[in-house]
């Protein structure tokens, strides 16, 4: 079964974010034709399909994970596409004629939620000094500064990734698109990233959350490394509403120093 193709008019809404690969003289700088939409944003755009096709069952028990391959860019189309199968669905991103990003989405029959016991609860870190192996080593615990949902952040949430499905306000249910942002904060909260790329994420749904909920992330580093000479790094994050809720749990990808820093170092 192939679903309708989602067609989605980009937007970059990270352009005076911290993390300069959104601003368009810095992407510039790296080799990219401008400032990159987020890949928070992109796996927002391929959720998509998986919640028209399966609704909020999914968004409760789902899973979904996203490979970002080649930027997309404010302004430019992305066109989701996705193919059921008998293991769920196959997701493509293309835009301009450039395929962007891939991934999948399945529907298990049902999912039994980590304990929470087993993901250390800690604060950000209150001086945040710059992303390297030791500031980011294998088994330290990462936080994120609470945030409460409110109506005013989901509808600005919902405009910015142009959402179309009507459940997420209609039923006051926070974006999939946000609860993966928790993960960013995970990073963000806690080291110094001057220019940084999402490049992936596995994701287990785990329940609803709803506007006036506060979310917080529980992540630890289980890999930091060096590939094709950028720095990487990788987190296992349980992503918690109310500090008694599982929401998601999420493998979350980033290169955090980019070889393009190094040789301007």
């Amino acid at each position: 079964m192939t679903l309708p193709v989602y067609k989605v008019s980009a937007f970059n809404s990270a352009k005076a974010s911290e993390n300069k690969i959104h601003d368009d003289a810095t992407a510039q700088r790296f080799g990219f034709k401008g400032g990159l939409v987020g890949g928070v944003h992109v796996y927002a755009y391929m959720s998509h399909m998986p919640v028209l096709r399966w609704g909020r069952d999914w968004l409760e028990r789902g899973t979904g994970d996203a490979k970002f391959g080649k930027p997309v860019y404010e302004g430019d189309i992305a066109e989701v596409s996705a193919l059921e199968d008998a293991e769920g669905m196959a997701i493509v991103v293309n835009s301009v004629g450039v395929q962007c990003a891939t991934g999948r989405a399945g529907m298990p029959v049902s999912v039994v939620a980590p304990s929470l016991s087993d993901f250390k609860a800690v604060a950000p870190r209150a001086n945040r000094v710059a992303a390297d192996e030791k500031s980011m080593a294998v088994g330290d615990w990462l936080g994120m500064n609470p945030m409460t949902v409110t109506q005013a952040y989901q509808t600005q949430d919902i405009g910015d990734t142009r959402e179309t499905l009507g459940l997420y306000l209609a039923e006051g249910i926070v974006h999939t698109g946000t609860i993966l942002r928790c993960c960013n904060w995970a990073l963000t909260h806690n080291v110094i990233l001057p220019a940084w790329m999402h490049m992936g994420s596995e994701v287990q749904n785990l329940g609803l959350a709803r506007v006036g909920d506060t979310l917080n992330v529980r992540a630890r580093v289980t890999k930091n490394y060096e590939h094709k000479g950028h720095k990487w790094v990788e987190i296992d994050a349980l992503v918690v509403a109310n500090e008694v809720s599982p929401i998601a749990r999420v493998t979350h990808i980033a290169i955090y120093r980019p070889r393009q820093l190094a040789e301007a170092a």
